[in-house]
């Protein structure tokens, strides 16, 4: 019993130190309010990337997002990459191409598929120099493009990861993967400004086609289902370490929704967990696996106090000791999304998240999940499509 506990508590310290590092890195980071346009800097060449499959319920809104953006559209190519829709995502873009003549449609051919892919081929026809790539199903704020650029060309960045905001249902699923997603996303912050690590989300990043062609692109990962975004991240954080940036600023904040079902939110997270064992940043390895042996604790003192009340008082006391760590972390990011109302759920949704954590975890390694309805299964280390 006392090991188990000793255990337990060193566990909750190594993972509460990491939580104040992140929450003071990302309080660290300015709020970046870039003018519109560029000023006197010369006008960059920029090629948006969208993979498309099955996206017909959203297009039309990213459509009209995409049509409002303030950059000069002499400078700007859209690229649409449909990968295989079996829906009315093919038609909507070609209409949609006819209204727009900075804007091209690439279909996969036969046999070659994933969002790797369709980023790949994409890349081969951009014409410009920074390569911005968001998600079909999101939507980006007229500012976006050039806010993006306005900090390219002040910092220089060959990677640009920017936030993402998840936009809350009003349901207890809604809430309770919003509130993880804040928390995601400031980790993602915090460890990008201060170099801890290489985290991104693919809904909102930014890297120039030099630096692409540099890392070999998805070489050596182009084989894995997911991870479009941290992998090639990690490679081109390789090649220039000071080369990767934050973009702290709402005006380049995309927002994204969440998911309708329980089933579609654990594949989701099942997905982003099964990219863990792949990583080649041992110390995100670590910080992962010391995350999850932390919430792998609280599930084994439950159990025991199941069997045995003595352990009960040890329980609540690491469950208080984890909500005080994390709190205000996680709530200085929701307070730059707009969305601290959502943090009187916060205390009441850890018995839920401690046992979410647990189980995407493990299905990460050894599950399978469906993504764009194509079934892919982990097995060990390795993951493939069926």
């Amino acid at each position: 019993m006392t090991i188990v506990i000793f255990l337990c508590f060193v566990l909750m310290i190594v993972y509460g130190i990491q939580i104040d590092a992140y929450r003071r890195a990302w309080n660290s980071i300015p709020v970046l309010e870039y003018p519109a346009t560029p000023g006197n800097s010369p006008l960059v060449r920029v090629s948006v990337l969208i993979a498309v499959r099955n996206e017909e319920e959203f297009l039309p809104v990213l459509f009209t997002a995409l049509a409002a953006q303030d950059y000069p559209k002499t400078h700007l190519q859209l690229i649409f990459i449909d990968d295989h829709s079996t829906d009315r995502s093919s038609d909507l873009l070609e209409a949609f191409s006819r209204q727009h003549e900075n804007l091209l449609v690439l279909q996969l051919p036969e046999g070659v598929e994933s969002k790797k892919k369709a980023i790949e081929a994409g890349i081969q026809a951009a014409s410009g120099e920074l390569i911005i790539t968001t998600d079909a199903d999101s939507v980006q704020p007229q500012t976006w493009i050039s806010t993006i650029v306005a900090c390219y060309l002040a910092t220089e960045g060959k990677f640009i990861a920017a936030p993402v905001k998840m936009k809350a249902r009003g349901s207890l699923l809604g809430i309770f993967q919003t509130l993880d997603f804040i928390t995601l996303q400031g980790i993602t912050g915090a460890a990008v400004s201060k170099g801890m690590h290489a985290l991104c989300n693919g809904a909102n990043l930014a890297y120039t086609r030099e630096a692409f062609l540099e890392a070999g692109g998805f070489e050596g990962v182009d084989q894995l289902p997911s991870g479009d975004d941290v992998f090639l991240m990690q490679k081109v954080f390789s090649i220039y370490p000071s080369g990767v940036r934050y973009l702290k600023s709402p005006l380049a904040t995309v927002e994204t929704p969440t998911e309708k079902t329980w089933g579609d939110f654990f594949n989701q997270r099942i997905r982003w967990a099964s990219k863990a064992v792949h990583y080649k940043d041992n110390k995100l390895f670590l910080i992962l696996l010391v995350t999850y042996l932390a919430n792998l604790g609280f599930l084994v003192l439950a159990v025991a106090s199941i069997i045995d009340r003595q352990w009960l008082p040890f329980l609540l006391l690491l469950l208080a000791g984890k909500i005080i760590l994390e709190f205000p972390f996680v709530n200085t990011v929701a307070l730059f999304f707009g969305q601290q109302r959502l943090m009187w759920y916060f205390v009441f949704l850890q018995p839920l998240h401690i046992l979410y954590t647990i189980i995407a975890g493990w299905l990460g390694r050894f599950g399978s999940y469906r993504w764009k309805s194509r079934r892919v299964v982990n097995v060990g280390s390795k993951a493939h499509d069926k």
